[in-house]
């Protein structure tokens, strides 16, 4: 397997949910079904156990097998498979990359350490041990408003620096660090927040790990495109269309509202991890919503 580089991290990229039945248990033809969706979407990149798909409440075991079953779904088609391999411990972290590793995947994910507090050395120190370790590249998360901890741009660009961490999941909407990060030589800027993928791509984001991607999967694409092309105004006027759709993903915590929608939508059955909750959907208020949802799935 050709290990990938920053210039392939480019796109619209997915954090899948991970579809369940009522007792919480993985549905695995769904699962199926969501990744050839997103295949036939043009999707360019399945985060697998990501914060979307409940990876705090996932066994090793069902960790090993969405890894496995994705990359056997994917075989023989362009789209990248990212592992979220996020832990406290750089122990733990390794266990899982070197899992993924052996089932396929092309990159880890690598969110910051949660529910401790540490200094940015420390952090610096951390994600370096990762990368001198793991056979996967290395891609950096950065979602302080979950973990309570920020790598601020000095420390993404000095980690920036090491051959095996090939970018950065920014789910800060921090325009002048998008602007900075983008900058840097051999190292990706992934925007991480839905509301704002688009200004992130403008200001040199090279893509966007969508939520909403889960349920508007062209949509999204076409946005990303449109900027890859350089024709900003078709970029803009396609994301105005999607707004109601972000609104919506942040009503309540992720990922209630997107699991809600694809389960208003038929896409999937209901099922979430507690203490998880989804919402009622079934309003005349979210009827367009989920009719494009529909749609889209249907085309």
């Amino acid at each position: 397997m050709k290990a990938i580089n920053s210039q392939d991290l480019t796109g619209s990229m997915v954090a899948l949910v991970t579809p369940m039945d009522a007792d919480g248990r993985i549905d695995f033809e769904q699962w199926e079904n969501l990744i050839n969706w997103h295949i036939k979407a043009g999707t360019d990149a399945l985060v697998v156990a990501g914060t979307t798909g409940e990876s705090a409440m996932l066994t090793e075991k069902e960790f090993e097998e969405l890894v496995r079953t994705c990359k056997q779904i994917c075989e023989g088609h362009e789209i990248l498979i990212i592992a979220g391999t996020g832990a406290i411990t750089p122990e733990a972290v390794l266990k899982k990359n070197n899992l993924a590793y052996n089932l396929g995947a092309d990159a880890a994910l690598v969110v910051t350490p949660y529910y401790i507090r540490i200094t940015q050395n420390a952090l610096i120190e951390h994600y370096q041990n990762i990368a001198d370790h793991s056979d996967l590249p290395i891609i950096l998360y950065n979602v302080p408003g979950r973990t309570g901890m920020d790598i601020d741009t000095q420390t993404s660009k000095t980690l920036a620096k090491h051959p095996n961490i090939i970018g950065i999941k920014e789910a800060k909407p921090d325009m002048q660090r998008i602007e900075t990060l983008s900058k840097l030589n051999n190292f990706s800027v992934l925007s991480g927040d839905d509301d704002t993928f688009f200004e992130a791509m403008k200001f040199g984001a090279d893509g966007v790990i969508s939520v909403a991607a889960n349920i508007r999967p062209r949509a999204i694409k076409a946005v990303c495109t449109a900027v890859q092309l350089g024709d900003l105004n078709l970029a803009n006027e396609l994301n105005q269309t999607l707004l109601d759709t972000f609104k919506l993903m942040s009503t309540e915590p992720n990922p209630g509202p997107v699991k809600s929608s694809l389960m208003a939508a038929n896409i999937i059955n209901p099922g979430i991890r507690k203490p998880l909750t989804t919402m009622n959907l079934s309003g005349q208020s979210h009827k367009n919503l989920i009719a494009k949802i529909i749609e889209e799935y249907e085309s």
